[in-house]
């Protein structure tokens, strides 16, 4: 019998049971949302938190390359949790309770984000550059609270001061994953001066990448025996070593990349370390669901208990069924220029020999005239 199958037995359902398959759907659909939301929304963080090390004259290039698709991100967020309120009630206000400060910083920096973002557009030359600041802060302080979130949830929601140390650590170790995601992206899509500052980045942060994964997955093992067994276990070892071997061989072949690409004549496989690093996130996530199944707090709460009644996710459900595939519509329309190698704009010849980018004089002109 497969794993589904105990599960339902043990429960004394059927597969067939919605009070067994609904709230198992609901964790699927969920879990696709939060790996959406990561690898999508994480180009975002990554290019904003690369803002501070390119030049003046590049930082407006790489805000208008986020201007396509940057607020469909903003909705994976807000599906992702109103699905989890909605779906599993008696487990959301005790999570909620356990992540208040990662949420709160999540909120914090989601909206510094979309204002600065919004507001650089608009604001005059003297102001634009604390705008794009203001972007690269809330870019920090969101790929930060993604960090707290997931230390706290690796172990256990403990409040010691050795676990709250411990979490700062996986949020700096999540703000350097984002970088690598950022600049690997930045890599595949841009050439020149653009291309070497998001080299040189992602080579820094990708040995800090590799030791968060470690230590996240470390702590899953020590903080609950349940799970130790399940990596350790010798008869799941078919499971756990391949899954790691194809971790170390992507971080590997990243690092060699990076080093390769960090020559200027090197033009071959720059969209490589962008698909090793898609990779690695999809496998981090895929761990850390294998661990975590079925319980929605660890020894505590699985999915069944935390989901509401089948009356209540056969309505969500209804919901969800309009709702994601209008997103899916309108997310692709917006992703259609996620991939593919960036034409550099010719911008704007302004008096004095200064250049602008194309959108940024255009939204200058809309200010003007609105004078």
């Amino acid at each position: 019998m497969s794993m589904i199958d105990l599960l339902a037995a043990s429960m004394g359902l059927n597969v067939d049971d919605p009070t067994f398959w609904m709230p198992l759907a609901f964790m699927g659909i969920f879990f696709a949302l939060v790996v959406a939301g990561t690898l999508l929304d994480g180009i975002d963080l990554g290019v904003g938190m690369l803002l501070v090390a390119a030049p003046g004259d590049l930082r407006s290039r790489m805000m208008v390359m986020l201007s396509p698709w940057r607020d469909a991100n903003e909705f994976w967020l807000l599906l992702g949790a109103g699905l989890c309120a909605a779906a599993f009630p008696f487990a959301w206000g005790v999570i909620a309770g356990e992540l208040v400060l990662p949420l709160a910083l999540l909120a914090l920096g989601a909206m510094l984000r979309s204002v600065s973002f919004e507001f650089r557009t608009r604001a005059n030359a003297a102001m634009r550059p604390r705008w794009v600041a203001g972007f690269w802060l809330g870019s920090v302080i969101t790929a930060f609270s993604h960090g707290l979130l997931l230390g706290r949830v690796a172990t256990g929601y403990q409040h010691s001061v050795a676990h709250a140390w411990f979490d700062v650590f996986v949020g700096l170790c999540t703000v350097a994953a984002y970088l690598v995601l950022g600049g690997s992206w930045l890599i595949m899509r841009v050439d020149g001066p653009l291309r070497q500052m998001a080299v040189k980045g992602a080579r820094h942060a990708i040995r800090w990448t590799a030791a968060g994964m470690v230590a996240v997955s470390v702590a899953l093992g020590l903080a609950n025996s349940g799970i130790f067994y399940k990596w350790g276990n010798v008869s799941d070892l078919t499971v756990a070593v391949p899954m790691w071997s194809v971790m170390l061989f992507c971080f590997v072949l990243m690092e060699v990349l990076l080093g390769r690409l960090a020559r200027p004549d090197q033009v071959a496989w720059t969209a490589l370390p962008f698909v090793l690093c898609l990779i690695l996130f999809a496998l981090m996530l895929c761990g850390l669901a294998y661990s975590l199944f079925p319980y929605l707090i660890l020894d505590n709460l699985t999915l069944w208990d935390g989901a509401a009644d089948v009356s209540s996710l056969r309505l969500v459900l209804a919901a969800t069924v309009v709702a994601v595939p209008v997103m899916l519509v309108f997310s692709l329309l917006g992703y259609r220029t996620l991939f593919g190698q960036e034409k550099a704009p010719t911008g704007v010849v302004l008096p004095g020999g200064k250049s602008q980018l194309p959108g940024v004089v255009a939204a200058e002109g809309e200010q003007r005239t609105a004078g």
